[in-house]
């Protein structure tokens, strides 16, 4: 950040008095800004024995498989913000079940709250976001093709819950390795 966005003058990063972490202060009229991660929902979709996935048309990870889900928007509840997503990825209504999974990627400052949700109907199609959408079961889900970590242990947790015949809420962190390799670390916050 290099400007105020109330007076449009510069703005330095310094630990404000009272805080403890650096943050944007204007240099004019001393507005803090505070930058905080950003929050992604989206569905596990369903149908029968099948989870609706999404091929991405867009970066980042073009061409990669995903669930439907996106950045929460302002005066946006979860369940609508999911709800949106899923319906703007996949063309699909969905009725929401329950929370299903919370996810901090602290390394790209985002939390995941994703749902289990029902289709209302075998109705779908790739929105401007999706180069294809379709229904899946476990062994034709494009494991080597996920386009994020915090999807693919998703849908691990998911199928896992589905063998077992009861679905929890799990929660936990996503943690990138140090070192050049796309490497992650799943931290499950355990009972």
């Amino acid at each position: 950040m290099k400007f105020c966005t109330q007076c449009g003058s510069a703005v330095d990063l310094r630990i404000p008095e009272g805080d403890n972490v650096p943050r944007h202060v204007c240099a004019r009229c001393g507005e803090i800004h505070y930058l905080n991660p950003k929050v992604v929902v989206g569905t596990v979709a369903r149908w029968e024995d099948r989870v609706l996935m999404c091929r991405r048309a867009i970066e980042p990870r073009y061409g990669l498989w995903t669930l439907p889900a996106g950045f929460l928007e302002n005066d946006e509840t979860t369940i609508e913000g999911a709800m949106r997503e899923t319906l703007e990825e996949a063309a699909a209504r969905v009725k929401i079940k329950q929370l299903y999974t919370l996810f901090n990627l602290p390394h790209i400052n985002q939390v995941y709250v994703m749902f289990l949700a029902d289709l209302t109907a075998p109705e779908f199609g790739p929105g401007p976001e999706s180069l294809e959408v379709t229904l899946c079961d476990e062994r034709d889900i494009p494991w080597d093709d996920i386009a994020f970590p915090v999807i693919e242990q998703t849908l691990k947790l998911y199928f896992e819950d589905r063998r077992r015949g009861r679905f929890g809420v799990h929660s936990g962190d996503i943690v990138r390795l140090p070192g050049p390799r796309r490497a992650f670390e799943v931290r499950m916050l355990r009972d």
